[in-house]
């Protein structure tokens, strides 16, 4: 990202959207690496009924928001978004679940 101006020395909107272009790109290798543990999770557990886990969920919930917080961010917006991401990462890791099993117990 040391191609890009930091937020307070941006002059215009193109320094404006390159610093966001800039930023999702990295987003989303992160969110990339995130769903990978998911991947990881749903290999691990032993139960599709431990993939749901709503003190985990509330957990990582509190945790983004006192991180937004401490830097200043919005933390509700934040707490919001996490939500949604937690909500999509179940769903994406009951889906793995799932394809990770169906070939168990078939017989060839």
């Amino acid at each position: 990202m040391s191609d890009t101006l930091p937020p307070e020395e941006c002059q215009t909107m193109v320094d404006v959207r390159a610093g966001v272009d800039t930023l999702d790109r990295a987003l989303v290798t992160l969110l990339a690496r995130r769903f990978a543990y998911m991947r990881a999770a749903a290999r691990i557990k032993p139960d599709r009924d431990t993939v749901r886990d709503e003190p985990r969920k509330h957990e990582v919930i509190d945790n983004v928001r006192r991180e937004a917080e401490r830097l200043g961010a919005p933390a509700d917006v934040i707490a919001a978004l996490w939500d949604s991401l937690v909500e999509a990462s179940i769903a994406y890791e009951l889906a793995e679940y799932d394809h990770i099993r169906q070939g168990e117990g078939s017989s060839s």
